[in-house]
């Protein structure tokens, strides 16, 4: 599969040309499904929660939320939206939708350097803007680079998990960032959703722990998703040259990053670490990508649990950036990939969420990037 991949974009380079976007309103079949082009014009799209059946946020890193309409295909640029450091990996990135508030997750700079942010404001849709919008977290310290900021929202019952990334951190030894438990980075963080800290979380009041971490260990994860099955937190996250991996969340567990990983350094054969398997303190990746596979550079996920694609029932869908397809997986006892969705089109796919009516609509990377919905054949 892997070659395949490799022959398409080598033949894409050759004919210098890049993947055809789909114009609005227009569709294509794929085997077992079509794929209709809601909006193809977004700049950089990363993140959407849906409001309703009807309308969806898509956040574009550059700094702009659109509130779109499903049945008309038109949008609308809200205002209120924070400001923004959009350089990088870095911008306006996750999204989350309740109660007519509206969740950010962000990077944002200081005279110290830049952090994760989160933050918290009200959807006007007569005024359409984002209101009262206020900042409820900052993943600190704030440091320089604009790579590995994480920024994935999950929403559940009281509370809020927001993931972050290890900044770019080279120093492959316990002293990382993402070991250091003073600090939130390569972390997933769990708040109530006014952005107080729980007191039941895994570490209150252990020393040399920041109260904020839920789990830590982490590189870089850029998608989050509940298990529907079994209420489990599931996340994807970015290995180093290879070494990608799927988690289910432990409250409390270290995920080895990286003094447990599967990959390998950058432009080399040498493993960052021994395996994850080999460390007992270490929780184990449910599924991952060891080095010199291809890897995966997993992005948004979501399990399928809706009414239009009875054969996806159970499925966990994972958006693929560099390998530019849509990951499908089966979750039985062992998880197993299936076969590639949307391989042919060559797209880096950025987020896939399944909306209130049961289909799953998918955000391409890049200008232009498009907002597709998956139908039934």
């Amino acid at each position: 599969m892997k070659t395949k991949i490799l022959i398409i974009l080598a033949a894409l380079l050759i004919a210098g040309c890049t993947p055809e976007t789909i114009e609005t309103g227009t569709e294509i079949t794929e085997t077992g499904f079509s794929v209709e082009s809601i909006k193809s014009d977004f700049d950089g799209p990363w993140g959407m929660a849906f409001i309703n059946e009807t309308h969806l946020l898509v956040t574009e890193s550059i700094g702009e939320v659109s509130l779109v309409n499903l049945e008309t295909r038109e949008s609308t640029r809200l205002n209120g939206v924070p400001e923004v450091e959009s350089r990088g990996q870095g911008g306006l990135l996750g999204i989350a939708f309740e109660d007519n508030n509206v969740y950010l997750a962000y990077s944002a700079r200081n005279e110290e350097g830049i952090a994760t942010h989160l933050g918290r404001g009200i959807l006007n849709l007569d005024n359409q803007a984002i209101e009262n919008f206020e900042v409820l977290f900052v993943a600190e310290p704030f440091m320089s680079g604009t790579s590995h900021f994480g920024s994935r929202i999950l929403l559940l019952e009281d509370y809020l998990f927001l993931t972050t990334g290890d900044r770019g951190r080279k120093d492959f030894d316990p002293s990382h960032v993402s070991q250091d438990t003073t600090n939130v980075l390569g972390s997933v963080v769990r708040l109530y959703k006014d952005g107080s800290i729980p007191d039941d979380n895994p570490f209150i009041g252990r020393e040399g722990f920041h109260p904020a971490i839920y789990t830590y260990g982490h590189r870089n994860i850029q998608g989050i998703t509940l298990n529907p099955n079994t209420n489990e937190i599931w996340i994807s996250e970015h290995g180093e040259n290879d070494g990608d991996a799927i988690h289910v969340l432990e409250a409390g567990g270290n995920y080895g990053w990286p003094i447990a990983h599967h990959g390998c350094r950058y432009g080399t054969r040498i493993p960052v670490a021994d395996p994850p398997e080999e460390n007992p303190d270490v929780v184990n990746p449910v599924y991952y990508w060891e080095c010199g596979s291809g890897g995966f550079p997993p992005a948004g996920m979501t399990f399928y649990d809706g009414d239009k694609f009875a054969e996806w029932q159970g499925n966990l869908f994972i958006g693929n950036l560099a390998g530019r397809y849509l990951g499908m997986f089966n979750v039985n006892e062992e998880v197993s990939e299936a076969d590639p969705l949307l391989e042919e089109q060559g797209w880096r796919i950025r987020d896939v969420q399944q909306s209130p009516d049961g289909y799953l609509y998918v955000l391409t990377d890049g200008s232009p990037g498009m907002l597709l919905k998956l139908k039934p054949e």
